[in-house]
């Protein structure tokens, strides 16, 4: 299956919902104020948030008010807006230096440890050399999950003890990983969102490590977040925009959640690059994020 037949069969929660939605509101050929205010609704429901939904709506009234049009057009011209919102935050990763070290955030339970395992996995199949740090030594279980996917991914891990100090952990693997010239080195964190202020100082201290070895580093943080957290994701982009210098986005578990909208709210509101987005929970569901096939995707268009 292609990386594009993925995306569709990921999101087919949401475009099934908003599709039938659409059919079901489609009671006249011509568009009028009534199936305006419906569709804006279905899009505020799909996660979207009020901001973009008003803003497509007008866009559709401008261009479409009163006029002949089919469910189908509709759809294409939502699609086709989405898009061109999206699109200027659909951004590769750049790999420019070696080692690249990149500290990977998340709250508990976002699928941070397991996204992080499926990004070894995608660069060791592009022939790039990885090393994982486990730096989440308070989560039960969160070394042992990571020495799981590094297995899948044929990946070396640096641990340490439980309870640990993370940058100690941290630093370890990044004098590792440039001793042995690694590609990338990908550093797992804690998420421990009700003690903000224990969070905001161990990843500090993890940052200011890593300086040490490599004032440049680390070279991306990036924050994973659970599509099926719905409007509560706008919030935690807030809350780790305050810790740590967000520099790219990872949107997991699109599959699972009828409401995929939250990536444009998102996208919309904080102008920070969606680097990757998952759509499944194989180790091969996680990829680039392709702003045209997502937006099409919503709709179930082809």
């Amino acid at each position: 299956m292609s990386w594009l037949e993925r995306i569709k069969k990921g999101l087919s929660k949401t475009s099934g919902n908003i599709t039938s939605s659409i059919t079901s509101i489609f009671t006249t050929k011509k568009l009028d104020d009534r199936t305006l205010e419906e569709l804006e609704e279905l899009l505020i429901m799909s996660d979207m948030g009020v901001k973009v939904a008003s803003s497509l709506i007008q866009s559709l009234k401008k261009d479409k008010f009163q006029k002949d049009i089919t469910e189908e057009e509709v759809k294409t011209y939502l699609a086709d807006k989405i898009a061109n919102i999206v699109s200027p935050f659909a951004k590769e990763l750049k790999f420019t230096c070696k080692p690249q070290v990149i500290l990977v955030c998340g709250v508990n339970g976002s699928g941070k440890t397991t996204t992080i395992g499926k990004i070894a996995n995608k660069l060791k199949n592009e022939g790039k050399t990885v090393l994982l740090a486990a730096c989440d030594t308070f989560r039960a279980a969160a070394d042992l999950q990571l020495k799981v996917w590094a297995e899948r991914a044929r990946c070396e891990l640096i641990q340490g003890e439980p309870g640990a100090d993370p940058a100690s952990i941290a630093y370890k693997a990044l004098e590792k990983a440039t001793t042995e010239q690694v590609d990338v080195l990908l550093i797992d964190t804690a998420g421990r969102l009700q003690n903000k202020k224990n969070l905001m100082e161990e990843l500090a201290k993890i940052i200011k490590v890593v300086k040490k070895l490599n004032p440049e580093a680390p070279h991306d943080t990036l924050l994973v977040l659970d599509a099926c957290v719905g409007q509560n994701a706008i919030s935690q982009v807030e809350i780790f925009k305050e810790i740590v210098n967000i520099t790219g986005l990872i949107v997991t578990k699109l599959d699972g959640t009828a409401k995929a909208g939250i990536l444009v709210a998102i996208a919309q509101k904080f102008s920070i690059p969606v680097h990757l987005i998952g759509v499944g929970e194989k180790i091969e569901d996680l990829d680039q994020f392709d702003a045209k096939a997502f937006s099409k995707s919503l709709f179930g268009l082809e």
